[in-house]
């Protein structure tokens, strides 16, 4: 079931993304080579402390999943496309990062996703993330009132054959807002015209998942999801609302 927002929800989910997005910028910042995974979570529960908000993630545990979250941030390294549980691992040149959070303020969701190269990138990698975060716009631009979940789809799985990158097919976004995963999903592929229509008061978290190689996905013991050839992945994510004027995101400075 979908959980619609009146004007006053999506303030008050602005205000948590405004959050969300100002502790994302600090750790874009904070994370470079020779900081532990786990130093970044460290420093993500402490923003979160200090502006007065909850970490989402910490002790979630969704719908199949064999053990709550462990930490504030998933950091999705290399092949890891999400649910990456930070660790002691040292970050090095030539690593890349994805730093996806979701918090809680006033009771009100949001979540976002970026994705950092540690080092300069090499020109597949900078390909990579560029189609990433191109396909994370075009997705949102489609975001509008009467198009339908398959137009966001279809825009970034367009994002993906320009590049020549794969999508993760199996993986996607969703509704949010009251909870942390709501209905509907946002496959990152689709056709023009197909799938859910898009109404005024939906918000939704749209996250392109692309690969360097195989859009075929591995679950590892700890739960994350990896490339199933061991491929470079990357994941971009902003939560939007559908509005009369087009799609506001939430989670932007």
């Amino acid at each position: 079931m979908i959980l619609f927002k009146n004007k006053s929800d999506i303030e008050n989910i602005h205000a948590s993304g405004q959050i969300l997005g100002k502790i994302l910028d600090e750790l874009v910042s904070f994370t470079k080579e020779g900081k532990t995974l786990k130093s970044i979570d460290i420093h993500a529960q402490e923003l979160v402390g200090h502006y007065g908000a909850l970490a989402a993630f910490l002790g979630y545990q969704p719908e199949g999943a064999q053990k709550p979250f462990p930490a504030a941030i998933c950091t999705s390294l290399n092949e890891i496309v999400v649910h990456g549980i930070p660790s002691e691992y040292v970050l090095r040149k030539g690593d890349v990062v994805t730093i996806d959070m979701g918090i809680v303020y006033q009771g009100m969701y949001s979540d976002a996703a970026r994705t950092i190269p540690i080092g300069k990138p090499s020109l597949v990698v900078r390909n990579l993330i560029t189609a990433t975060q191109q396909a994370l716009e075009d997705g949102i631009a489609m975001a509008q009132v009467g198009n339908r979940t398959g137009d966001i789809g279809w825009a970034i799985g367009n994002q993906a054959r320009k590049h020549n990158v794969k999508v993760i097919k199996t993986l996607t976004g969703h509704g949010v807002g009251f909870e942390l995963h709501e209905d509907p999903p946002i496959y990152n592929f689709g056709k023009k015209g197909e799938g859910v229509v898009l109404k005024e008061g939906m918000v939704l978290a749209i996250e392109p998942m692309f690969s360097i190689g195989s859009e075929d996905v591995i679950q590892y013991d700890d739960e994350s999801y990896a490339t199933a050839d061991g491929s470079i992945s990357a994941h971009s994510e902003d939560t939007i609302a559908i509005t009369k004027k087009g799609p506001r995101i939430l989670t932007r400075i």
